[in-house]
């Protein structure tokens, strides 16, 4: 099984930490490498660890998930959006986002997520996905949606 490499970024700190222990319990070869709670520190701890895989909140204080998103477009990583809100899943999408998560968080889902990360490294052509996303973020207001061709 491959080890992946885990950045959590979300502003709560309960969240946080559930998240980081949901991961260690549940989540077998992935390693949380580091957590940051607002969008500087996730740019930073992002750029300085290349994870594998992001926990993203979309809603934090002076900033959100997709602002992290446009300013780490060199670090290859799959993002894994865990939120409250719904209303953000069609924009998740747009951004070619790997899994989204609605807290409460459930481990179950958690895994689904992890699992979907290492099906999407094994099957498919992850720098493929990454062109997706830079393109979906080259649209100002993101009018359309790419989506690779499965060959």
């Amino acid at each position: 099984m491959e080890h992946l490499k885990a950045v959590i970024v979300e502003d709560e700190e309960a969240s946080r930490e559930t998240l980081n222990a949901y991961v260690a319990k549940y989540c077998e070869g992935v390693s949380v490498v580091a957590m940051a709670e607002s969008v500087k520190i996730g740019l930073e701890v992002i750029k300085e660890h290349s994870p594998d895989i992001v926990f993203l909140d979309v809603e934090m204080p002076f900033g959100n998930a997709f602002d992290v998103l446009e300013q780490t477009q060199e670090v290859d990583y799959h993002t894994i959006f865990i939120t409250a809100y719904s209303d953000y899943a069609i924009k998740a999408l747009n951004y070619s986002a790997a899994y989204y998560i609605l807290k409460p968080i459930s481990i179950e889902e958690l895994v689904s997520a992890v699992e979907k990360v290492r099906e999407i490294n094994q099957e498919s052509n992850f720098s493929e996905l990454k062109k997706v996303l830079q393109q979906n973020l080259g649209n100002e207001g993101i009018q359309r949606i790419v989506l690779p061709n499965q060959s």
